[in-house]
């Protein structure tokens, strides 16, 4: 079963954000729109690159009043430890949630349980915490944050325009679509 068009499940978890340790629930995303973005594990390949491709773009998500929540399994501490390790790491400003209970990464349906990690699940929430787009990737392909900023741009046009739909590869700006029955067979 898909989790597009269901609310996020409660929550709460200890977060390391600006420099500090905060409590972050679903609470914090009412009224904004979200991004949780799922990664196996801290200190790992893979994982750095796309973390380091959403702080690039962080700027860019945030101007679209975008939040995004990095969480993996591992500890909040890790995640100050990697951070103080890494210069990848440093460059991040959202805000990058411990699971080590996996609650949050069951909730959204991403948890390997033999191996207790998260696969590689992207998810934009909605202000309302209904989730209006999914990814789910396996562990050895990393994803586009620029990709991602496309799509919860689309999310966001859709949610404001009911009646019209973004096509393959739309940016804002572009022309939509009215689906309509003059359409059919059209395109």
């Amino acid at each position: 079963m898909s989790l597009v068009n269901t609310t996020i499940k409660p929550f709460k978890a200890q977060a390391f954000h600006n420099g500090k340790f905060v409590e972050i629930t679903e609470a914090n995303l009412k009224g904004k729109w979200s991004a949780f973005v799922f990664y196996p594990a801290d200190f790992t390949f893979v994982c750095p690159t796309e973390l380091g491709d959403l702080a690039d773009l962080y700027p860019e998500f945030q101007k679209i009043g975008l939040e995004i929540y990095a969480v993996s399994t591992d500890t909040h501490f890790t995640h100050k430890a990697w951070f103080d390790a890494s210069d990848t790491i440093k460059k991040i400003k959202y805000p990058m949630l411990g699971d080590p209970t996996g609650n949050i990464t069951r909730n959204f349906d991403v948890m390997i349980e033999e191996e207790g990690l998260a696969l590689r699940g992207t998810f934009i929430v909605n202000p309302e915490g209904i989730i209006k787009a999914a990814e789910i990737n396996d562990l050895g392909i990393g994803r586009s944050a620029a990709d991602l900023l496309r799509k919860a741009q689309a999310a966001q046009y859709v949610a404001s325009h009911p009646n019209e739909a973004c096509p393959a590869s739309w940016t804002p700006g572009d022309a939509t679509l009215t689906p309509s029955l003059d359409l059919v067979g059209k395109i």
